[in-house]
C-alpha cells in the first residue's frame, strides 16, 4: 500500500519509477502497472535498486531486511536510502506488537548491515495517504526525520517538499539514526489513535513555548 501511494505519486509527477518486489511477475506490481497506465516498471527487488538513483524502502518491517538483502548491497551503495518501513508485528493480531525496540531500530539494523548506504527515516509516522499528500490534514503539521548524513537528510527534505507538498519548516530532523527507536516505537500509540480516532489521516503538531 505504502508503495503504490508513493509510487502513484511520483508517476504522477513526472518521475521514473521501478517497484520492486520478490518476484517480477506479482500480481500486486502488475495491478500498480495498470492503475498508472504503464507508466512505470515493475521487476525485482535487485532490479529496482539498479535502476534508482534513490531508494525507498516501503516494505513490510518485519521482512525488511531480507528484501534489501535481495536488493543486493552493491545496488544501495553511495545512494540515499528513504526508509519508511517500521518494524510491526501482526502475526497476533491488532494492535501490532514490535519486532525491535527500546535498545535498537529496524533503521539502525538497516544502516549497519548496509554501511555503504545512506539512510534516512522518514515518512514513517503517518499513513500512506497524508505522506503524498500533507494538505490533506486541514492545519500545518509536522514531519520527523532522522539519519547519520547531514547531507542526505537535507536531500530528503528537498524532495519531500519537491515530490509532495512538505513544508521544510515542518521536517524536524531528530539527529542521527538512533532517534529512529523513538519514531518507530510512535507506532504503538499511532496505532491506538488510529482506533480511538476511526481514521488514520492525522499526525502531529508540535506546538512550542512562546
Amino acid at each position: 500500500m505504502v508503495g503504490n501511494s508513493l509510487g502513484t505519486k511520483l508517476v504522477e509527477g513526472g518521475h521514473s519509477v521501478f517497484l520492486g518486489s520478490r518476484s517480477a511477475a506479482s500480481e500486486a506490481g502488475q495491478a500498480w502497472l495498470r492503475s498508472v497506465e504503464g507508466r512505470g516498471q515493475i521487476g525485482t527487488f535487485a532490479e529496482a535498486a539498479a535502476f534508482g538513483e534513490v531508494v525507498t524502502d516501503a516494505t513490510n518491517g518485519a521482512n525488511t531486511l531480507t528484501a534489501l538483502r535481495l536488493a543486493g548491497a552493491e545496488n544501495l551503495r553511495g545512494k540515499i536510502l528513504i526508509q519508511a518501513a517500521n518494524p510491526l508485528d501482526v502475526s497476533k493480531g491488532f494492535p501490532p506488537t514490535m519486532t525491535v525496540c527500546d535498545t535498537d531500530s529496524l533503521a539502525e539494523q538497516t544502516q549497519r548491515e548496509f554501511p555503504e548506504a545512506r539512510v534516512v527515516k522518514a515518512l514513517n509516522t503517518i499513513n500512506c495517504a497524508v505522506m503524498v499528500n500533507p494538505g490533506l490534514l486541514a492545519e500545518d503539521h509536522d514531519l520527523i526525520i532522522c539519519g547519520n548524513e547531514a547531507a542526505a537528510k537535507a536531500e530528503v527534505t528537498k524532495w519531500l517538499g519537491e515530490w509532495f507538498g512538505w513544508k521544510a519548516e515542518r521536517v524536524i530532523d531528530l539527529g542521527d539514526i538512533a532517534q529512529a527507536r523513538g519514531t518507530e516505537m510512535y507506532l504503538a500509540l499511532w496505532t491506538r489513535l488510529w482506533g480511538a480516532l476511526g481514521t488514520p489521516h492525522f499526525n502531529l503538531r508540535i506546538v512550542r513555548a512562546a
